[in-house]
């Protein structure tokens, strides 16, 4: 049930009726409608623009349309009044059975708040993708946690979605680990190995991997050329890296389904890289030309020749790219385009990169080239996910010992815990900076918003218990809760209740339209705080009190609706991956 799109559609189908009867052109289009909360309670249940946005196409003015509108709609079950405000917005006013009937469909509909945007069409989101050279820092946290969510909201809303991790396991910096490993090796075997060169991982996290080398192989890679024992000492330091990763995302209940190498692209007699230029070749898009010099490049570092080119500002990118290094090697950029390859012959629709504020950008050339390889078929979505400045009562935090130069994902998991990382990385849009306080964080108080959140839900559920000590045998689960009569639900805070939990599918629409599962954060500290407001005020006035100990009828109406918050709120903590306490300890 979805009191606002069905206000839409019947605004809509009042349409269609004054176009059959002629007071409306026949090839009007009816795009643009919405019907949405208004700005004051006084104006009414539910506002709609149609006549503002229709009235140019028609060639009419906003008030006339509203006028016809206003003639069908008036008189129409649910509705208690249509008025018109301003150059020609509707202000519609429905019978109080309308926001009523909501709490019972919220009940016994599991699903509720669910749109069907997706219809099971196939979204591959691809997130984090750290390179596997040591543990998850807080940098990656957010982008971590806002895929994740993602991920849960574009499936809420009905995709079918693969979660993937993309290794970058084929690059420099992993010969960078194996040597860093082979140091700790040695360090493990009992050489003095000093203060860690520049250029290596100096992190103490690498120590388990030299102890695990020494353990398999003695000194026998001591008496090995570099090229013998680097891919061997690289293997197992990768694997050992990504154990690691798994394990910190794991402590941030953060999910993948795919975890998709680098080095896969080119193995045996696989060469991705070859197919995908290849491919773009064969549609028009490779050419053999020179690029210009960038701005601010160095001079004399700079090599002008004819080179292997994408025509990536075909497809709205700033430059045509590389695809080739003069010595005949793949560029980054290549490897990029052949993962890609892989992504379109895998036969998703949607494609969605979260990456971090240092990649962006990578945003036009990746777009450009997933255009380009599936001739604009798939739509591809880059969100960047900002920095995050990790502080303790307003000052920075310093550095770990256990990275070298950074603090882990799974300290600031094991201090503060995994409802409060995940729901703070998302109190803020994705795309601005976020000061995250460890301090602030596990905050037992309304300023802390997770803690608020969580606290209602833990309200919600302690009427249910204490409800027995008045009504024994209330069958709180169910029986009385069916019949309960809604109609004694009318005090106004009740009603702006359902009011807030009346927009949860819309605003879960629209977050999964949008990309911006942040929205769904902020309306959950609003019915939160719509909650604890009303609950406040019955400890002033206890008439308004969900329990009414003489008067099992209205504790029982007051039941329901305590019910539907609750469960709007687990609902929603639930695609955010926070947990819904029934207690808070």
């Amino acid at each position: 049930m979805n009191i606002y799109a069905d206000t839409a559609a019947r605004i809509t189908t009042a349409l269609d009726a004054l176009k059959r009867d002629g007071k409306l052109p026949a090839d009007l289009a009816f795009t643009g409608i919405e019907a949405t909360p208004p700005r004051e309670v006084s104006h009414g249940d539910v506002a709609s623009n149609a006549a503002m946005v229709l009235a140019k196409a028609a060639k009419m003015k906003p008030r006339d349309i509203a006028e016809l509108i206003k003639g069908r709609l008036d008189g129409t079950p649910g509705i208690a009044k249509t008025e018109i405000a301003g150059p020609g917005f509707l202000n519609i006013t429905f019978t109080p059975d309308i926001w009523l009937a909501l709490l019972p469909a919220i009940r016994k509909n599991p699903d509720y708040g669910r749109p069907n945007l997706g219809r099971g069409e196939t979204m591959n989101v691809e997130y984090v993708s750290a390179n596997p050279t040591g543990p998850m820092h807080v940098g990656h946290t957010r982008g971590a946690v806002f895929g994740d969510v993602y991920a849960n909201l574009m499936a809420f809303a009905g995709y079918k979605v693969t979660r993937e991790y993309y290794i970058n396991d084929a690059g420099g910096q992993v010969d960078t680990l194996a040597r860093s490993a082979f140091l700790r090796y040695r360090e493990a075997l009992g050489e003095k190995i000093g203060e860690i060169p520049e250029g290596l991982y100096p992190g103490e996290y690498l120590k388990p991997v030299g102890a695990a080398l020494a353990a398999a192989h003695g000194k026998t890679l001591l008496t090995k050329p570099e090229t013998e024992w680097l891919p061997m000492v690289r293997n197992t330091a990768i694997d050992a890296m990504l154990v690691m990763i798994k394990q910190d995302l794991a402590a941030l209940d953060v999910k993948h389904d795919v975890f998709f190498s680098e080095a896969s692209l080119k193995h045996g007699n696989v060469d991705e890289a070859a197919a995908s230029i290849d491919d773009l070749r064969q549609k028009g898009h490779v050419f053999q030309g020179r690029l210009e010099k960038p701005l601010g490049h160095d001079a004399d570092d700079w090599e002008d020749r004819e080179q292997t080119l994408f025509r990536s500002t075909a497809f709205g990118d700033d430059v045509d790219r590389a695809l080739l290094k003069s010595d005949g090697s793949y560029t980054y950029f290549a490897n990029d385009v052949a993962y890609h390859h892989t992504k379109v012959a895998r036969g998703f629709k949607h494609l969605v990169n979260v990456l971090g504020a240092d990649h962006v950008g990578y945003v036009k050339r990746i777009k450009a080239v997933v255009a380009a390889l599936s001739g604009n078929k798939i739509d591809m979505t880059v969100p960047i996910s900002q920095l995050v400045r990790l502080m303790r009562n307003g000052e920075p935090i310093k550095m770990s010992k256990r990275s070298g130069n950074f603090v882990t994902l799974r300290e600031v998991v094991d201090e503060v815990g995994r409802d409060p990382v995940r729901f703070m990385m998302l109190y803020r849009k994705h795309d601005s900076a976020l000061d995250f306080d460890l301090a602030k964080v596990v905050e037992q108080s309304k300023e802390n918003p997770v803690f608020y959140v969580q606290m209602a839900h833990a309200r919600a559920r302690s009427v249910f218990r204490n409800v027995k000590e008045a009504f024994p045998d209330l069958a709180a689960g169910a029986g009385d809760l069916d019949a309960a009569t809604l109609a004694l639900l009318s005090d106004p805070g009740e009603v702006d209740l359902i009011r807030k939990l009346a927009w949860y599918p819309e605003m879960v629409a629209g977050a999964a339209r949008a990309g911006e599962p942040h929205r769904l954060a902020f309306y959950l500290h609003e019915v939160a705080s719509g909650f604890h407001g009303h609950w406040s005020k019955g400890n002033d006035s206890p008439y308004l009190r969900f329990i009414q100990p003489g008067n099992r009828d209205l504790t029982v109406a007051r039941l329901v609706l305590v019910d539907a918050v609750a469960r709007v709120i687990a609902s929603g903590l639930g695609i955010l991956g926070v947990s819904a306490p029934d207690e808070m300890r």
